[in-house]
């Protein structure tokens, strides 16, 4: 068994443990898990399990400020990270000690015996066995990648909500909205509720549910939401909760979300039930970093983790929509898997200037050679390049401001942590 002393040796010698960063499949967790919590089933939480291209993470934040201001224990497992890796496991919105999860790993190390883990393995069974350790009520797990073959896929979930599905991870998941929808519809469960916050679920999706009796709720059939001028409206099984507050979170996107969301505490209700009073403290307190963050200032600074061509799409209709009249400047990196020129094609009426940074730590990155192909097939001009680092491009783009203007930092998790880092926002 391995003795680490800190979080950073644990984290350091997982990286290298597995030969590959992403190895879908249940059989190897299963395994461990099974050693490390062999009465989980007579003292599982209740749990919610969320997957989704994009709006996991905000419907987790909502789920998670829902439950913790109608007091009751509730623990949050997402990923990636902005700054630390202790925020990936939270307990009433607080991240875990380094002290927790490195007792976690030791435990999870000392049952594997020689079943290799990935690094997103190794922190599903912590968040678990954390969990479980602490007795939270209610547990949010959120999907790392697809859904079926996920390690958080382990746990039989009470609730699974699924939330925009979009083309993305294509080499993992497949190349269309319906062999992604599988994917994503892996998390149901028979006879149990599955929310779907998507107003255009693919086919697949419904079909699996169908043929294993899911209990499916669609937003747009189930349930809804009216937005007035101030405040908003939820509809749902001979339900309706008015006066509520606009999401904390930015964007039209958003009321998707919080309305998932609060339909699956109605749903749970008989078990842990939540008050009006405590979702109306929960749309107003939900705090998210690096989705529509905004830094006030001179010059304002917007964050968004957006990297691909649904996310981005957002990104534009929220720009257009609270900055109309300001010049753009972009500060942009994204891994080279991605949908590059679709993402550029999007960006491009509403983005004045970019200013890349290159990632080499991440081999996942896009280089700055193969970037500038992409802007020339775009037929986009305004680039700037030859920074080493983001303050480098920071001080550029702030440099080229002026009063009025807006800074972008998009494209990726990795960047906007950098962003955060440097600039120490969320400290």
């Amino acid at each position: 068994m391995n003795q680490f002393v800190s979080l950073t040796e644990w984290l350091a010698w997982q990286e290298s443990l597995h030969p590959l960063p992403i190895d879908l499949g249940l059989e190897r967790v299963k395994c461990v898990f099974e050693a490390l919590l062999p009465n989980y089933k007579k003292q599982k939480p209740l749990t919610i399990t969320v997957a989704g291209t994009n709006g996991k993470g905000s419907t987790v934040a909502y789920l998670e400020q829902f439950y913790f201001a109608s007091g009751h224990k509730v623990g949050a497992y997402t990923s990636p990270h902005i700054l630390r890796y202790n925020e990936r496991i939270k307990i009433n919105g607080e991240s875990v000690s380094d002290e927790l999860i490195c007792a976690a790993f030791e435990q999870i190390d000392l049952v594997r015996g020689e079943t290799s883990l990935s690094y997103f393995e190794f922190s599903t069974l912590a968040a678990l066995l954390i969990f479980s350790q602490q007795n939270v009520v209610l547990q949010v797990l959120e999907v790392g990648l697809g859904g079926r073959l996920d390690a958080v896929n382990i746990v039989d979930t009470d609730m699974a909500i699924v939330t925009s599905i979009a083309i993305d991870h294509v080499e993992y998941l497949g190349e269309t909205r319906d062999e992604i929808g599988l994917e994503k519809a892996g998390i149901f469960r028979r006879n149990t509720p599955a929310i779907v916050s998507d107003l255009r679920p693919p086919t697949s999706l419904l079909n699996y549910a169908y043929k294993n009796n899911v209990l499916l709720l669609r937003l747009g059939e189930t349930f809804f939401y009216e937005k007035h001028r101030e405040t908003w409206t939820w509809q749902g099984m001979s339900q309706t909760i008015s006066d509520l507050p606009n999401p904390a979170l930015k964007g039209n996107h958003q009321f998707r979300n919080a309305s998932a969301a609060i339909f699956a505490t109605q749903c749970l209700a008989d078990i842990l039930p939540v008050s009006e009073t405590s979702l109306k403290m929960g749309l107003k307190n939900v705090k998210l970093a690096g989705r529509f963050q905004l830094i006030e200032g001179d010059v304002p600074i917007l964050l968004d983790v957006g990297h691909n061509p649904q996310a981005v799409e957002t990104l534009v209709n929220y720009l257009d929509e609270n900055f109309p009249n300001s010049r753009i400047h972009a500060i942009f990196s994204i891994m080279k898997d991605k949908d590059i020129a679709s993402v550029l094609t999007l960006m491009k009426p509403v983005v004045f200037d970019w200013f890349f940074v290159p990632l080499p730590k991440n081999p996942r990155a896009v280089t700055e050679s193969t970037i500038l192909k992409f802007f020339e097939q775009c037929h986009i001009s305004a680039v700037n390049t030859d920074f080493k680092n983001f303050p480098q491009a920071f001080a550029a783009a702030k440099n080229r401001a002026q009063h009025g203007d807006l800074i972008l930092v998009f494209g990726s998790f990795f960047l906007v942590s950098d962003c955060c880092a440097n600039l120490k926002i969320g400290e």
